[in-house]
């Protein structure tokens, strides 16, 4: 199964594409196998910048306020957590930190 993040590349004061990249680092020494990739405007312009998580068979989930300089080990830990569920649908994530309480949405699949 290919598990996808998608990283918006024009919030407003954010580096999506420099996120992406420091992103896909973190995954790989984690030893998680995710496609990461930035995309021009995901429509949560309000809450920059935006991250969204998405697998065939599984919840999407959309975060926004995402603070690249201090939510990357939160993305990390949350990665871990929707790639070892099987349909994406996280119940507890405190293991998450921070990044729990940017969620806009999750959508089931």
């Amino acid at each position: 199964m290919t598990h996808r993040i998608v990283i918006c590349s024009t919030c407003d004061g954010a580096d999506g594409k420099a996120f992406a990249a420091a992103v896909r680092d973190a995954l790989a020494a984690a030893g998680l196998e995710y496609d990461v990739g930035d995309w021009d405007c995901m429509s949560n312009c309000a809450r920059p910048l935006s991250v969204a998580f998405r697998a065939t068979g599984k919840a999407t989930y959309l975060f926004g306020d995402v603070v690249p300089a201090t939510d990357l080990a939160d993305l990390t830990a949350f990665a871990r957590m929707y790639a070892a569920s099987p349909d994406g649908w996280i119940e507890d994530a405190r293991g998450a930190g921070r990044l729990r309480h940017c969620l806009v949405g999750r959508v089931p699949a």
